[in-house]
């Protein structure tokens, strides 16, 4: 199964882009974040009609967030998992025969990496902390389950990611505390990096 993520930032301003890749990738899955389409404004005939993507799993909000799944191949099961009791349509899951998808839109945090000023820096460190427990608790049920976990994390974990991970270690996105964050995450089911390890990456 071959397995697209990005975060297009508005999905109605980037359908011929995303024309395009899928042309480009012959994708089976796409995993889409940032999408900012409620139901009634998402583009469901051009994805089936003209990117040949039949099944379709959105959560969306009107200009903020949302999140989508397009496939080839139908669902078994959609699910939506809301974190830190807030439903801002951040994380949608289908399972697709014997894989499940999880597809997630972690908060940017703002500007301030100070939890104790900075409200939505918070909201990001408690959410992260909320999926990995999530998982952490569920660790031995999937066990021998096969999960793909993508989307966006708004964190750049390692040296190599940035231009200069020494001066950006005081920016959001960049500090030890979301690395930390991550690392846990990623290790709440032992997560290997795909991108990382066979280079899957492209910059539009």
């Amino acid at each position: 199964m071959k397995i697209v993520s990005w975060n297009l930032n508005s999905i109605r301003s980037r359908l011929e882009i995303l024309k395009k890749i899928t042309q480009e990738t012959e994708a089976d899955v796409i995993a889409l974040q940032e999408t900012k389409a409620q139901d009634e404004d998402f583009p469901f005939d051009f994805i089936r009609k003209e990117l040949g993507y039949e099944y379709i799993a959105n959560l969306g909000m009107k200009a903020y967030n949302g999140v989508a799944i397009l496939s080839k191949k139908p669902f078994d099961k959609v699910e939506v998992r809301n974190w830190v009791g807030k439903e801002d349509c951040r994380n949608i899951v289908a399972q697709i025969g014997d894989i499940e998808i999880n597809n997630i839109y972690v908060p940017a945090g703002g500007d301030e990496p100070d939890a104790e000023i900075n409200i939505k820096f918070a909201h990001k460190l408690s959410f992260l902390d909320d999926v990995s427990e999530w998982f952490e608790e569920r660790k031995a049920e999937y066990e021998d389950k096969k999960i793909v976990f993508c989307g966006d994390f708004n964190i750049a974990p390692m040296e190599n990611d940035v231009w200069s991970h020494k001066q950006l270690l005081g920016v959001v996105s960049h500090t030890p505390i979301e690395v930390e964050r991550f690392a846990r995450l990623q290790k709440s089911l032992d997560f290997t990096s795909v991108a990382r390890m066979f280079g899957f990456t492209k910059s539009l």
